[in-house]
């Protein structure tokens, strides 16, 4: 990928939607989700760092559920939205 695209893709910023504490951020496309959600106040729980032990396990967009601690903002998007309150056991 160009030095170009490169940029043109990371100044796209997107919406994070945080639930349930209804809380909406920016975040550029790349960056770790545990940073965003920690920039907007949200706590994830967090085990491992690794993705292993799956504490901090999140939907994403109603669907599929994701590692917080491992995963990124993903491009091509102008909206997601993040649901904390997967696993009730954590």
């Amino acid at each position: 990928m160009s030095q170009i695209l490169k940029k043109m893709v990371n100044s796209q910023s997107l919406q994070i939607h945080f639930l349930p504490d209804d809380i909406t951020v920016s975040a550029q496309p790349g960056e770790a989700i545990l940073e965003v959600a920690n920039r907007a106040g949200v706590s994830i729980p967090t085990g491992c760092l690794m993705g292993s032990c799956h504490a901090c396990e999140v939907e994403i967009d109603g669907g599929d559920v994701i590692c917080a601690c491992i995963s990124a903002v993903p491009p091509g998007r102008d909206k997601i939205t993040i649901n904390v309150s997967v696993d009730p056991t954590w």
